[in-house]
């Protein structure tokens, strides 16, 4: 039943998902859990129910649609709104305030962290607005809650949340102060006439969207966001975005991983800053991009090959086991942390010492991945997967290399192996 394409169909059309971006095991899962809820026994009877109910056909989006963001991510995105927007002011001269706009918001944290950025950057709250829009009402109406727990916080220096938040129960609830400086709402960017009676904004941030859409709807979206960005504006995307606007004809303002772009000529480029709160004793480095909203990236496991002799366990290699799950586990901590050079060179020092792994190589293809090197990721990927050739992450970001670059049939082919290596696992763990 779930297979059916008349759901990737729907969702295609009411969010612009194209399957091949998220392999279809994600949308036939989202597909059991709501036909199961609905009481629906057949394809046909889910159909003539999410047919009949918008309510119906939310629940489905929002099962679809699993939020994975944190605050401050891609600090060094913030450090750079930080400084054009004081340009930025200059140039206006001062005669109105700013106009931020995040989308998709999410359930949050990006919109806020650019409140946070510019208040600890000096930045009175008459200088800028900042609005929120997302497609799912679920995550706005959690946006607007504004209360948080521990995953929304990550990496090792979070002094902005003492500044900015108050324990409360088992979360953190955001300070008054930056909630007066976001106003949230729901809307999709599909629609051509998204904020149109609205003036263009000074900064617009719009990561990690467009790679879940066909080259069309790319374009489509892409007409939206240039409507939305004032002529003199900057637009912020994700990583793995940046040769999607360079073929719309877009450039990058030249200051590295801040992935923010631009209509005009590119500015000369400017060594990376990280934002840096007011208390904060030392910069803060980008973490790196989780591959997809809809998967948590965490290390693969060494699985043995089939049919190969199992040595009785000795003190000795239980030993060695734990030794190389720690450095393994240091590689991911200094990748996701956005400490790229210490996590390349960690990941050399493992394979130096150490049998070659799936793992160390698509952590390698990560870091290359984030730092444009578009080729050398993608043999750093295709290592990965002549080691371990159904290892989900690597299938999954070298799926979207591919599609960015125009080979629909190659990124269709890796999601369906994907997909299948998603159902296998789904049948193991139910054994």
């Amino acid at each position: 039943m779930s297979g059916d394409p008349r759901f990737f169909d729907f969702l295609k059309e009411r969010i612009g998902l194209d399957v091949t971006s998220v392999g279809p095991a994600i949308i036939e899962r989202a597909v059991r859990q709501r036909s199961t809820v609905s009481n629906a026994f057949t394809a046909d009877e889910y159909w003539r129910i999410l047919q009949g109910s918008r309510d119906e056909q939310q629940a489905l989006i929002e099962a679809v649609i699993v939020p994975e963001t944190w605050f401050f991510r891609y600090p060094e995105s913030f450090a750079t709104l930080a400084k054009l927007a004081s340009k930025r002011l200059a140039e206006i001269n001062n005669l109105r305030a700013l106009r931020i706009l995040s989308l998709p918001c999410s359930t949050g944290e990006e919109p806020y962290s650019i409140a946070m950025a510019l208040l600890d950057a000096g930045f009175q709250p008459h200088q800028f607005k900042v609005e929120g829009m997302d497609v799912s009402p679920l995550s706005v109406e959690k946006a607007r809650r504004a209360l948080y727990g521990k995953n929304s916080f990550r990496g090792q220096d979070i002094a902005f949340r003492d500044r900015h938040f108050t324990a409360q129960n088992d979360g953190f609830r955001l300070s008054d102060r930056v909630l007066d400086q976001v106003r949230l709402q729901v809307g999709n960017v599909l629609d051509p006439a998204l904020l149109a009676n609205e003036p263009p904004y000074d900064f617009v941030f719009c990561r990690n969207l467009l790679i879940y859409f066909d080259q069309a709807t790319q374009q489509q979206v892409f007409e939206v966001l240039k409507r939305l960005t004032h002529v003199d504006g900057v637009l912020f995307i994700g990583p793995a975005e940046g040769s999607l606007l360079g073929r719309f004809g877009m450039r990058s303002i030249g200051i590295p991983q801040s992935f923010a772009f631009s209509r005009h000529k590119a500015l000369e480029p400017e060594p990376a800053l990280a934002f840096v709160p007011a208390s904060l004793p030392a910069p803060l480095p980008a973490p790196l991009p989780v591959p997809r909203p809809v998967r948590n990236v965490v290390p693969a496991p060494m699985n043995r090959r089939p049919f190969a002799p199992v040595a009785p366990e000795t003190p000795v290699a239980k030993k060695a086991g734990v030794e190389v799950a720690t450095l393994l586990a240091n590689i991911a901590s200094l990748a996701n942390e956005g400490k790229s050079a210490e996590a390349r060179a960690a990941c050399e020092s493992y394979l130096r010492s150490h049998e070659p792994v799936a793992q160390v190589f698509y952590w390698l293809g990560l870091l290359s991945d984030v730092a444009g090197n578009v080729l050398e990721a993608q043999g750093f990927y295709r290592k990965a997967l002549y080691l371990e050739p159904q290892h989900p992450a690597a299938l999954l970001q070298l799926a979207a290399l591919l599609q960015s670059q125009g080979d629909t049939v190659g990124a269709r082919r890796l999601q369906e192996r994907a997909a299948r290596s998603e159902r296998t696992a789904d049948r193991e763990r139910k054994r």
